[in-house]
């Protein structure tokens, strides 16, 4: 089975206009898929929020593309959007980050029962916990949900810095 060659910046500049300014990628050439210049490429997934577009037969996350259009080379470990929004590739959101870092910036989840990121209901008291490169920091056990939100958030910041967000 042959293998796919790569996409390069060189390609995906013949194909595609990137706009730092907006985040937008624009098709450069009409194409066999009734693709016309000019047009937006892609479309964000209703499941995740990224902008999704395919080139060359493989689909590809749109910040990823945004970093190979600047840069020339793929980001690793990954691309982190500042603002926490998916389908905003801006260059000025985007970011080189480790899964750390990505997950230091990630909102509160659903899921979330007390209400503040990091912080959890056990016995009776609120239990504060932070995860960084695998290993989860116990910090303390409280008495009020906001002190352990408190311990939580000077954790993230000392921890994670520009990545930490409080909820």
């Amino acid at each position: 089975m042959k293998s796919r060659a790569r996409l390069t910046q060189a390609r995906l500049r013949e194909l595609l206009h990137y706009d730092p300014e907006t985040g937008e990628f624009r098709w450069r050439n009409d194409t066999k898929y009734s693709l016309r210049a000019g047009r937006i490429a892609g479309g964000v997934g209703a499941s995740h929020g990224y902008r999704m577009i395919g080139v060359d037969g493989a689909i590809y996350r749109a910040h990823q593309l945004a970093w190979l259009y600047m840069n020339g080379k793929w980001c690793w470990p990954m691309i982190d959007h500042r603002d926490g929004n998916p389908a905003n590739n801006c260059w000025n959101n985007l970011r080189r980050a480790t899964y750390s870092e990505n997950g230091a910036n990630r909102a509160l989840q659903r899921n979330n029962r007390s209400g503040f990121k990091g912080v959890s209901l056990k016995c009776g008291k609120w239990r504060a916990r932070i995860r960084k490169n695998g290993r989860l920091h116990a910090l303390g056990v409280f008495a009020t949900p906001e002190a352990a939100h408190a311990a939580y958030v000077a954790a993230a910041r000392r921890l994670f810095g520009e990545f930490a967000r409080a909820g």
